[in-house]
């Protein structure tokens, strides 16, 4: 069922066009994906959608009954509300009776002899249970401890930009809404947070509309994308991966249609110049046909960031960190890490929000000092570092002024000379935006133009922070082919695991202690390695519990069935014909699936399980077996 239509939609900033004439309908299913070029104007096409902003012209209908929740880019807060307070914001009876059922019960612990508030508290318990509010607030807090948010009674004004992006996401999540629209929400969460928000919302009932740079998200998550490009609004059916390949066939097909037309046209002018008179029927017609031709011009220019490896000379010594240590308080972050950057050096540094991956960074910067070791940095070292917040960006500079404080020119690869304007374009500054003042762009391109400024300095050691975050995805693409020539050594701290596997080669994992942990590989093979140590340990426990048993067990085991094992060994067989009977089913209807990734996805879930229940079964049926055997053989 439709329940959103966007008929016609235009929106204009001054002389920047964002969209125009854009039509397209929202299914109780769907779960999109919107991506586009930062700068094109996808926060302000979310907002247009959740109602926040007007739009030039065109309509946004909804139902009567459709439920919408938005969460923005940057939400707004109260510095003076609690957790919780930000948490149950909105005006629904069952928000406003949470909140006050929390602010009374925050009275009551610290009155506990106040009978007033004793009494109020009974009576707002006995609303919340009229009102299902139990179930609400046991979700809320579910939610915000696996966002990493435990002090549920903390002063939001106290928490950091991060912190208070996912206590908004988490009211997002438990807001009930037939859409859910997110703008960028993957932003300032760690990767096992991302895993679960991920898992999260491909189970959650309703329909999705998000914006993110995450492509195994959006892999995993959406089974449609619509982009955003040059005004116009494209939509494809599928996942991430199908998206590239119905995308590259439309550019395809552009182009050979823009090719069809410019042959059209060149006959056409050799007509017109022969001296056309516009005398008979046939001939106007063919003179309204060429200057149809000539406005249907497509435009086939692909905004693409060309980034040109180039950096200052890397001597021998790069960076030697020697049993560092850093505590905040009585909290250490960082314990006894040592570690000899090399000169092509791959790094990924993972691990929950807050365990010290920046304090690393910052370490090695000499932004902050270490309380014991030492970390010595080469004479030829230069460094380039990307860090989470651009704050030290003057907006009131010209975009150009401000890459020229950094460098006029930049060598490249070739041993060649880019101007600073030439880079600019490279980042998609048209010469006209190149002129404007930084407080008018949009949060992606000051992070892109921070970016330029970080290389366009010629570092050859990179130190990333979230590079990922803000940044859109066909920017990060090329940033990260350049990173595949970059001559230096790079760390990059990210919670992209896309990125992470496309980049780096060494992971260096925080632990809750302190201490720092390396693995060989992306990402993907440190989760796997993860994946295989908890296996080992299960086993582990599981060889010694069964020891334990074993050695309280009474030697000689009672030779004959119960009544339920001679059931289940009269009946075992039936059982496991009938699930493998399951899984070929199943086995069956995904290979006729097709593109569905929604139903795909499902039907891959329940075969493993089905899987799992046969591996199951024939464990029990060797048991069982053996067990008839041993019956039989002492009788």
């Amino acid at each position: 069922m439709n329940i959103v239509s966007i008929e016609k939609l235009s929106k204009s900033y001054g002389m920047k066009h964002l969209f125009s004439n854009v039509s397209f309908g929202i299914d109780e299913n769907d779960k999109i994906g919107l991506i586009g070029v930062n700068g094109t104007g996808k926060s302000t096409f979310l907002k247009v959608i959740a109602g926040l902003e007007e739009a030039d012209d065109g309509k946004v209908m909804i139902g009567n009954t459709i439920e919408v929740q938005y969460l923005a880019q940057n939400p707004p807060f109260n510095p003076s509300d609690t957790v919780l307070d930000q948490v149950f914001q909105g005006y629904s009876p069952i928000m406003k009776l949470l909140r006050e059922y929390e602010q009374v019960l925050l009275a009551a612990e610290d009155n506990p002899k106040d009978q007033g508030l004793q009494k109020q508290l009974i009576a707002l318990s006995q609303q919340m249970d009229g009102m299902n509010g139990w179930q609400l607030e046991s979700e809320a807090k579910s939610i915000l401890t696996k966002l990493g948010i435990m002090d549920f009674t903390a002063k939001v004004g106290t928490l950091s930009g991060g912190q208070r992006k996912r206590i908004a996401l988490a009211s997002s999540l438990i807001h009930p809404a037939d859409l859910l629209i997110l703008d960028e929400p993957t932003n300032h969460i760690d990767n096992d947070t991302v895993a679960w928000l991920e898992e999260y919302l491909h189970k959650r009932k309703g329909a999705l509309l998000m914006i993110t740079h995450d492509r195994y998200f959006l892999d995993r998550v959406v089974n449609r994308i619509i982009e955003l490009d040059k005004g116009n609004l494209y939509s494809y059916t599928g996942n991430y991966s199908l998206f590239l390949e119905l995308k590259m066939q439309r550019e395809a097909d552009q182009e050979a249609s823009e090719n069809k037309r410019q042959n059209l046209l060149r006959n056409e002018l050799a007509w017109m110049r022969r001296g056309a008179k516009a005398r008979t029927t046939k001939q106007k017609a063919r003179i309204e046909r060429f200057e149809k031709l000539s406005d249907e011009k497509v435009d086939l220019s692909q905004d693409r960031v060309e980034i040109t490896a180039g950096a200052s000379r890397l001597g021998r010594k790069i960076i030697e960190i020697d049993n560092v240590c850093k505590s905040f308080g009585e909290r250490a972050v960082i314990q006894n890490f040592s570690y000899i950057v090399l000169r092509n050096d791959r790094m990924g540094i993972v691990g929950p929000n807050g365990s010290g991956k920046s304090t690393l960074l910052n370490l090695v910067t000499q932004k902050i000092n270490s309380d014991s070791g030492v970390i010595e940095i080469g004479q030829t070292v230069k460094i380039g570092y990307f860090s989470q917040e651009n704050t030290e960006m003057n907006e009131e500079l010209r975009v150009i002024e401000y890459i020229k404080e950094e460098a006029n020119f930049i060598p490249s690869a070739d041993g060649g000379m880019i101007t600073a304007s030439q880079m600019l374009e490279r980042f998609l500054f048209s010469p006209e935006m190149q002129w404007t003042p930084i407080r008018k762009l949009s949060g992606g391109e000051k992070r892109r133009l921070y970016l330029l400024r970080i290389l366009m300095g010629s570092p050859n050691v990179l130190l990333l922070d979230e590079p990922t975050n803000d940044l859109d995805i066909q920017t990060l693409t090329i940033l990260e082919d350049y990173l595949d020539d970059f001559p230096g050594a790079v760390i990059a701290v990210s919670h992209d695991r896309y990125f992470l596997d496309r980049v780096v080669e060494k992971v260096f994992a925080f632990e809750k202690d302190g201490t720092i942990r390396q693995y060989v590989g992306g990402y993907s093979d440190y989760q796997s390695t993860l994946a295989l140590e908890n296996d080992e340990e299960k086993q582990n426990q599981g060889k010694e519990t069964s020891s334990e048993q074993q050695s309280e067990r009474p030697k000689e085991r009672s030779r004959k069935f119960t009544f339920k094992e001679q059931k289940e060994y009269e009946e075992i067989d039936d059982v496991i014909a009938s699930v493998e009977k399951e899984i070929q089913i199943v086995s069956n209807r995904i290979n006729t699936s097709g593109s569905n990734f929604t139903l795909l996805q499902e039907l891959t879930e329940l075969q493993q399980q089905l899987e799992k229940k046969l591996a199951d079964l024939f464990d029990r049926w060797t048991y069982l077996n053996e067990l008839a055997e041993e019956i039989e053989n002492h009788k």
